[in-house]
């Protein structure tokens, strides 16, 4: 959150929300002050983050897919090609699979149930809750075989990264909803742009948990050959390498988050600026320019979560020289905001669209500068299929600085 500095003598323009056009007007003229204010700065600060062209890396913990969020906002805001990668939890991943699978027929499993209903009988139904939502057990049990069974494929049977396993989850839900006709889900979407996903802490999950079946099977003798493995090491490095193309090969220069949820996904987004500069030494590497954050958790407990922007410019995770115009935290739910703000931000790139298709697309940038940043290539980065070539350009400025990064392994251990 950012105080005195440019805003001390910004006037506020107020408007009747009768007299707004669009949501973007009635998030620049109709939240004037307190909680209103700091969504009001989110939002526009994210506005300009998109008009400069910034790729943008995007951290959502929380029930994302079980709570059908990814059909409401989230896959409307990949599919706009402004998205570099995606940095989530294990468990956003493995519900994404539950609508797509045989069992569900192409029915909506997911139900509401009372958040302070009666959970002994919901047990003794076999149901889960998350929150307001409930689905039966046997859901669950559905999903694991189908993931035994994709673990179990030969193809997997390597050590692989994180993000390849989630691209061939994506292929394998993708050719599930496609049979039950069944709309594409997260990870299906992120197949298609070959987005990359990360997950920061795999363990924590059922996706991982299944894998440990399998590897248990194998211990005890009840099956013949299981070889799947995270490469951890890859996978970090290869957010490295994406990190370093945002900020020396591709315009403009410059990376953007937004952060939805705090927790493992928020850090992981962050990482790797202190990993290219402080861990392996390379010269030049800097934070996000933009910043832009929607948590629930007070600042005042001193989680990871709830920290603002201005606490990772200490760390070198965001632009020192930038941060005060540029990063934002707001506490808040995020699911009651973004459907909200990324409708307006569709809405936006509309208006430029018609632009362009009326008067040319050199035109409207030169009327509206933002429709160039807005008006991005819909199919994206696709890092995921450029990651080896990527990968390996970091690894040649690791080579370079190999000198520097053998001095740092040595320290006099204590005995």
């Amino acid at each position: 959150m950012q105080h005195p500095g440019p805003h001390h003598r910004r006037r506020v323009d107020v408007r009747r929300v009768d007299e707004c056009a669009s949501l973007d007007e009635l998030f620049r003229h109709c939240l004037p002050s307190f909680g209103g204010a700091i969504l009001r700065r989110v939002y526009t600060i994210l506005d300009r983050a998109i008009a400069s062209g910034c790729p943008l890396t995007l951290a959502a913990a929380g029930p994302v897919t079980v709570s059908g969020q990814h059909f409401s906002w989230l896959i409307p805001l990949l599919e706009t090609g402004w998205v570099a990668y995606l940095s989530t939890t294990d468990a956003v991943c493995y519900h994404d699979g539950h609508r797509a699978l045989d069992e569900t027929r192409g029915a909506e499993p997911v139900r509401e149930v009372p958040i302070f209903g009666d959970d002994k009988q919901l047990r003794e139904e076999g149901t889960i809750r998350v929150t307001d939502l409930a689905f039966d057990e046997s859901l669950l049990l559905d999903q694991d075989r189908f993931l035994s069974a994709l673990l179990l494929r030969p193809e997997m049977q390597k050590k692989m990264t994180g993000t390849e396993l989630r691209n061939q989850m994506g292929e394998f839900f993708a050719a599930q909803e496609q049979r039950n006709g069944v709309r594409p889900g997260l990870l299906a979407t992120c197949h298609r742009l070959a987005i990359p996903v990360f997950v920061g802490a795999p363990a924590d999950g059922s996706v991982f948990l299944n894998s440990m079946k399998l590897w248990a099977m194998r211990e005890a003798g009840a099956l013949d050959r299981y070889a799947f493995e995270l490469d951890l090491h890859a996978e970090v490095f290869e957010a490295c390498a994406y990190h370093y193309w945002g900020l020396f090969a591709q315009e403009p220069h410059a990376l953007a988050t937004l952060v939805l949820g705090g927790g493992v996904p928020k850090n992981y987004n962050l990482q790797p600026e202190p990993a290219l500069g402080q861990v392996l030494g390379l010269e030049g590497i800097r934070g996000y320019a933009f910043d832009l954050q929607i948590v629930s958790a007070p600042v005042t407990d001193g989680s990871l979560s709830s920290c603002f922007p201005s606490e990772a410019v200490t760390w070198g995770k965001v632009d020192k020289d930038t941060y005060e115009q540029s990063t934002e935290s707001l506490q808040a739910d995020y699911s009651m905001l973004m459907p909200f703000v990324v409708k307006a931000l569709l809405d936006n790139r509309r208006r430029y669209e018609a632009l362009a298709s009326e008067v040319g697309f050199d035109e409207a940038v030169r009327r509206e500068p933002a429709a160039q940043g807005y008006l991005r290539p819909r199919e994206g980065y696709r890092l995921y299929e450029r990651r080896e070539a990527l990968c390996e350009a970091l690894r040649a400025k690791v080579a370079e600085n190999a000198d520097w990064l053998k001095e740092s392994t040595l320290y006099a251990l204590a005995r």
